[in-house]
C-alpha cells in the first residue's frame, strides 16, 4: 500500500532525508522511529503531499505523491502531531465539516460521524466546542478526523500524546484492531508503545534508514549474546563456580537482588533447563529463572547512538542489565 524508493529531500544544502527506502503491506501496522530531526515528519509529509521530494519516488495505494496528490490524499488519514481542528466548532460540527470535504453525504456521512464518535468515545463531548475539551479529548478528535472516511491508510503521528493511561490502552487497542483492514504507519517516541501495537519497525536516524524489522529479529541481529537470569533463595558460597561448569555458560556474576546471578551464554544456546535442574536438584530454592532480551529502546539507542558522534557499527553495545523483575522476559 505504501512504497517509497530512494526518497531524498533537500533544503539547501540541508539534507533532511537521504535515500529513504521501505515499504508497508496491506493490513500492516509499521512503526516509524527516530531521535528528534531524524527526517520522520520530512517523511510524512512527503507521503501526505504536502512536501514534494527532491529525488526518488513516493507511492499510496499505486498512485504517486507528486504527479497524483489528490488520489493519494483521498486515500490517507493523517493525524499530526497538533491535531488540525478548529476550537471554535463543535465535535459534531467539526466531524460534519470534515466529512463534507471527504465527499460523504448525507446518511453516509452521518454514519460515519456515529461510528467514529462511538469507536472513539466523544460521546458525552460531541456538542462541545473543540476549544474547550481538554488535550487528550482534542487529540481523540483528531484522529477520529483521520478515519472518518474510512481510509485504507493511515499515517499517525504520535497518536497518543496528551491522553492518560486508560484512553492510551484504549487507543493502542482501536489501532492493534485496524490491522488486517487498514495500513497504519505510526511515528511515536514512546518504544514500548511501538512493540504493543505494530508488527514492523522501522528505525530512522540522520535522514537514513539504519535498520527495518520486527523488533525481535532486530535484538536477535543485534545481540552478541544469550543472557539468563536466576534467583535463589538459597545460594551456596560457591554458586557462581557451579553455575559457571555448566556447558555453554560463558561467564556467570552476581546481580540484586540477594540470590540473583546474571548468566550469559553463547549465542542460541538455552541452558534454562541445565541451570533449573542445577538448582533444584542441589536444594537451592530456585525462586526465578528467565531469559532476558533486548528491548526495543536498546535497539533503538544502539542504533540511533552515532547521533552523539558514535557510529551504530563502532557501537555494539550490550542491553544495560537491570535487576531481573526490570528486564523485558520470555518465562522458562
Amino acid at each position: 500500500m505504501i512504497d517509497v524508493q530512494q526518497v531524498t529531500k533537500r533544503y539547501g544544502q540541508h539534507t533532511a532525508i537521504d535515500r529513504v527506502t521501505f515499504t508497508v503491506a496491506k493490513g500492516e501496522v509499521l512503526a516509524f522511529l527516530g531521535p528528534n530531526g531524524a527526517g520522520k515528519t520530512t517523511t510524512m509529509r512527503i507521503l501526505t503531499c504536502f512536501l514534494p521530494a527532491t529525488e526518488g519516488t513516493a507511492q499510496v495505494a499505486g498512485f504517486d505523491c507528486i504527479d497524483q496528490p489528490l488520489e493519494v490524499k483521498q486515500r490517507i488519514g493523517y493525524l499530526p502531531e497538533t491535531p488540525p481542528v478548529y476550537q471554535e466548532l463543535t465535535v459534531f460540527e467539526y466531524l460534519q465539516f470534515v466529512g463534507r470535504l471527504r465527499g460523504l453525504k448525507s446518511q453516509a456521512l452521518r454514519g460515519a460521524i456515529v461510528r467514529e464518535v462511538e469507536r472513539l468515545g466523544l460521546g458525552s463531548v460531541q456538542h462541545r466546542l473543540i476549544g474547550n475539551l481538554s488535550r487528550g479529548y482534542r487529540q481523540r478528535v483528531g484522529l477520529a478526523q483521520a478515519m472518518l472516511h474510512d481510509p485504507p491508510v493511515l499515517i499517525l503521528d504520535e497518536p497518543t500524546v496528551g491522553l492518560d493511561p486508560k484512553q492510551i490502552i484504549e487507543i493502542r487497542e482501536l489501532i492493534k484492531s485496524l490491522a488486517g483492514s487498514h495500513s497504519v504507519i505510526l511515528s511515536t517516541h514512546i518504544l514500548p508503545e511501538a512493540t504493543a501495537v505494530c508488527q514492523r519497525v522501522v528505525i530512522i536516524s540522520g535522514g537514513r534508514i539504519v535498520a527495518e524489522d520486527t523488533p525481535d529479529q532486530l535484538s536477535a541481529r543485534l545481540r552478541h549474546s544469550e543472557k539468563i537470569a536466576i534467583v535463589l533463595k538459597r545460594p551456596p558460597a560457591d554458586a557462581e563456580a557451579r553455575l559457571a561448569q555448566i556447558s555453554g555458560v560463558h561467564q556467570v556474576f552476581a546481580q540484586g537482588p540477594a540470590g540473583g546471578f546474571m548468566l550469559e551464554c553463547a549465542l542460541g544456546q538455552d541452558v534454562r533447563e541445565e541451570v533449573g535442574r542445577l538448582a533444584v536438584t542441589s536444594g537451592w530454592g530456585l525462586v526465578e529463572l528467565k531469559s532476558i532480551s533486548m528491548t526495543l529502546e536498546d535497539v533503538f539507542l544502539q542504533l540511533t547512538r552515532h547521533e552523539e558522534g558514535v557510529s551504530p557499527a563502532e557501537n555494539a553495545l550490550e542491553p544495560t542489565v537491570t535487576a531481573p523483575a526490570e528486564i523485558s522476559e520470555s518465562s522458562s
